[in-house]
């Protein structure tokens, strides 16, 4: 038995410590996600909630993580699938994390708070997060076979931190947009693309581990997505009001911020309010 599963995954030589900082690297693209744009929304959302689909992300994502590592980055290794058959199978998980998605946030709760793109976007966190941990778990084996960037180092700490940014930004990005999308009674579409788009993200990310040039390509993606979120589609479950009112908040928060940064110690910052 132990001579079969070898066959099938080779075992890993990875330490406890090892492990702990691949998962805590991993965990770092929560914070990230997290602090630039959730945190800003204080009374704006139900923060409650958005912890809640965090979590619900972080199960989940770890499922998920188990089929992308052993159906897509152990079929690489041991060379059953070529560029396409690995695309297909992402694509195939993909859609499982789309109908994921889209069966939390179409809740009927979810719907009458209109909150199904903060929550999209924290759910995406957790899912992003689980995959990078996974990925970055196998990065710190010093035998993983073709690639060489393995091991523990300044390259492969490296490359693990640019794997959980792109991850967690990416899948919660998608989450975000899956959610805005529920408030205008679009479904179909928003799964097939997002499904497309998903699964080209956890290709790259898989082949990263090989060829880090390969997370170039998402980063395109992200910028403008990340432009997007921000100015539309975060916002989208607000009223005008509340919209008007967390624009005029950010702005504040900016002045002040700029006039703390720039005043003398010892002297007031002044305020409009």
């Amino acid at each position: 038995m132990g001579l079969k599963a070898d066959v099938l995954w080779p075992i890993v030589a990875v330490e406890l410590w090892q492990t702990q900082v691949a998962f805590a690297i991993g965990l770092l693209g929560i914070y990230g996600g997290w602090k630039g744009t959730i945190s800003k929304m204080t009374g704006f959302y139900d923060l409650a909630g958005a912890v809640k689909h965090l979590i619900y992300g972080i199960v989940v994502g770890m499922i998920l993580a188990v089929f992308v590592d052993r159906m897509i980055l152990s079929s690489v290794i041991l060379s059953y699938l070529n560029i396409f058959g690995a695309f297909t199978v992402a694509i195939l998980i993909a859609a499982g994390e789309s109908a994921f998605v889209l069966f939390i946030l179409s809740r009927p709760r979810t719907a009458s708070l209109r909150a199904s793109p903060p929550f999209g976007w924290t759910l995406g966190l957790g899912i992003g997060s689980m995959q990078a941990c996974v990925l970055i778990f196998r990065l710190f084996d010093e035998e993983l076979a073709y690639s060489g960037y393995s091991g523990v180092n300044l390259i492969s700490l490296s490359l693990a931190t640019s794997i959980a940014l792109c991850s967690c930004l990416g899948h919660a990005l998608l989450g975000c947009w899956q959610g805005a999308q529920l408030l205008e009674s679009n479904r179909l579409r928003p799964f097939v693309m997002s499904t497309v788009y998903r699964g080209a993200l956890t290709v790259c990310i898989v082949l990263a581990l090989f060829t880090p040039f390969t997370l170039i390509a998402v980063l395109p993606g992200l910028a403008l997505a990340w432009s997007k979120a921000q100015s539309s589609w975060l916002l989208s479950g607000m009223t005008p009001a509340a919209k008007q009112a967390y624009r005029r908040t950010t702005r504040q928060s900016m002045r002040h911020k700029a006039a703390s940064d720039s005043r003398i110690k010892g002297e007031y910052v002044d305020s409009d309010e």
